[in-house]
């Protein structure tokens, strides 16, 4: 019998990509084969960042237990992909026929180690069908929070119970709790909600299939973070924190933008625990007038800055820095290696839009954090981080929603006092990094996994 062999498909946005990846280079260190399927599009963006950096990513890829392969998304270059529910209608109805071929190819190459089992993320649970019709077993890797993908499972609950209407619209303003021991939520800040009935009607579908076809749901989380939540299925499976380094070499394949590596070395001449680290991932679009703010607030607090801007994303007409911005105190960069960036013993706190992915690296560097969450998950995770683990306070927005230059620097001031909350944070740092230890709990967990491919 030969060894198992993964084929790893993500959504296209890099929240999910990232996990994935490093999700990935783990199975390859148990000795397990992996395929890992790019779209065309992303393949060439990520090609470019790495050659950017005089990085060839075709080096990484020859790697014998991880395989980059490509296929179209049905877009045209110049469309618009920020269009989430376009962009899954056309992956959808272009890659299914075309993702069987490459199965069968696959397999051709190398018929000992035939593909044996098919990862994917949420979003994406059309591929379980296709490996459930070959007769390949199927799991999915959810990127999000455990207690985000609950909220998704229990909407026919939240549709019964009046919560929410048939559209996935909240009902009225209030506090719930979905599950014993889980954080509380508010039904405005679901998920789907402000992304429309299409989308709603999407996910719901794509609850029904990973429900019926995936045997394991994989998570980027722990008991200790999420007791409550990972208790609810026994489908569950908590494989994090994934923290593998960016020595990796596989990992550059998962970056849309040229890293700038001159910030570790500005980080190298800063005091400890002196610098505020502000960055809102790869999605995220803040107002002009809200950056503005951002950037007059950066000049008011007496601290240094490291503040990443992200390049592209149609939202470089945002990022205009006022007149009176000096920065002089800081560094402003495009994009960084952010795990690298969160475990320098120069950072104090991290102002950050509370996207999973960052929640995960900031929590695994012992980071106090400053939340300014956006939209989907982003503030069940800022529940987590200000009401349940209580490593961080929130950023309160004026009647407007806009959030002041003087707010910024109180709550900073505030943060940084507080001995209180970096000891928490350093306490939750040590015990969410046991679990991938020898002998920890997600360490057990993924040869569990592994041993159920084989």
């Amino acid at each position: 019998m030969g060894i198992p062999h993964f084929l790893a498909i993500p959504f296209l946005s890099t929240s999910h990509i990232n996990p994935l990846i490093q999700f990935s280079n783990i199975l390859a260190k148990h000795g397990c084969k992996v395929t890992f399927l790019n779209t065309e599009f992303n393949h060439k963006r990520a090609k470019n960042a790495a050659a950017s950096q005089a990085d060839n990513i075709d080096d990484h890829e020859s790697s014998k237990m991880i395989r980059f392969v490509t296929l179209p998304d049905g877009l045209d270059p110049e469309d618009d992909r920020s269009d989430n529910l376009r962009v899954l209608r056309s992956v959808k109805k272009t890659m299914p026929s075309l993702l069987a071929k490459l199965i069968e190819d696959v397999n051709a190459l190398d018929f000992e180690n035939r593909i044996s089992c098919i990862l994917a993320t949420f979003n994406m649970s059309w591929i379980l069908e296709v490996g459930h019709k070959l007769g390949i077993k199927c799991a999915a890797l959810f990127p999000f929070s455990a207690a985000g993908f609950i909220s998704v499972q229990f909407i026919p609950k939240l549709i019964q119970d009046g919560i929410i209407d048939s559209d996935g619209n909240p009902t009225k303003s209030q506090e719930i709790q979905i599950a014993p021991n889980m954080p509380m939520m508010n039904p405005k800040h679901f998920l789907w909600c402000n992304f429309g009935k299409d989308f709603f009607n999407y996910i719901v579908q794509e609850m029904k299939t990973m429900e019926l076809l995936a045997e394991w749901w994989l998570c980027n989380s722990t008991y200790d973070l999420e007791p409550g939540a990972l208790s609810v299925s026994p489908r569950f499976l908590p494989i994090g924190p994934l923290m593998e380094t960016d020595n990796n070499n596989n990992n550059k394949s998962s970056s849309f933008w040229k890293e700038d590596t001159t910030c570790l070395e500005w980080l190298d001449q800063q005091q400890p625990q002196s610098v505020v680290y502000v960055s809102f991932g790869s999605l995220a679009v803040m107002e002009s007038n809200q950056f503005k703010e951002l950037a007059l607030a950066l000049d008011l607090i007496d601290k240094p800055f490291l503040w990443v801007v992200r390049p592209g994303n149609n939202d470089d007409k945002n990022n205009v820095f006022p007149n009176e911005f000096h920065g002089n105190k800081g560094k402003t960069v495009s994009w960084v290696s952010q795990k690298k960036i969160l475990n320098h013993p120069s950072i104090s706190c991290f102002i950050s839009h509370c996207g999973w992915n960052s929640i995960i690296e900031g929590v695994c560097g012992g980071v106090p954090f400053l939340c300014w969450p956006f939209s989907i998950d982003q503030f069940l995770d800022k529940t987590y981080i200000c009401d349940v683990w209580k490593v961080g306070m929130e950023l309160d927005r004026d009647q407007n929603g806009f959030i002041s230059k003087e707010e910024i620097r109180m709550k900073v001031e505030q943060l940084l006092g507080d001995e209180g909350i970096r000891e928490r944070s350093s306490k939750l740092k040590e015990a969410t990094r046991k679990n991938v230890g020898e002998g920890g709990q997600s360490s057990k967990n993924i040869e569990k996994f592994v041993n159920w491919a084989k």
